[in-house]
């Protein structure tokens, strides 16, 4: 499954997460309203996101495969893997270079670092 989702397929899903379960009907309401979609256009993007696995339009209920947790783990996943592969003390040093950590994110860091070597 891939996951990667545009800037407004992300206030899409956004939507989704927030709101389901959701009938087509009312997620159509809803994009219109937030995003200024015609209802062609909601599902349009409900199919496309519904033949990538991370949504289901059951008769005419949608709900999610995954949940937004689970997406922003595997897209963080799938881009340190792509980009630094598969590195994240590559990923932590490009991210944190030029910058200054403060003793609190430095602490944050590493309980969590002892928190998942256990």
């Amino acid at each position: 499954m891939e996951y990667k989702l545009g800037e407004i397929e992300m206030k899409f899903a956004d939507l989704i997460w927030e709101n389901e379960p959701i009938t087509s009907g009312e997620l159509a309401k809803r994009c219109e309203k937030a995003l200024c979609w015609k209802k062609s256009t909601t599902y349009t993007i409900l199919r496309r996101v519904c033949d990538r696995g991370l949504f289901r339009n059951d008769s005419g209920i949608v709900t999610s495969c995954v949940s937004k947790m689970e997406f922003l783990t595997k897209r963080s996943e799938q881009f340190v893997e792509d980009t630094f592969e598969g590195s994240l003390p590559r990923f932590l040093t490009a991210f944190t270079a030029g910058k200054r950590l403060s003793e609190r994110e430095v602490a944050a860091l590493k309980k969590i670092i002892e928190a998942n070597s256990r």
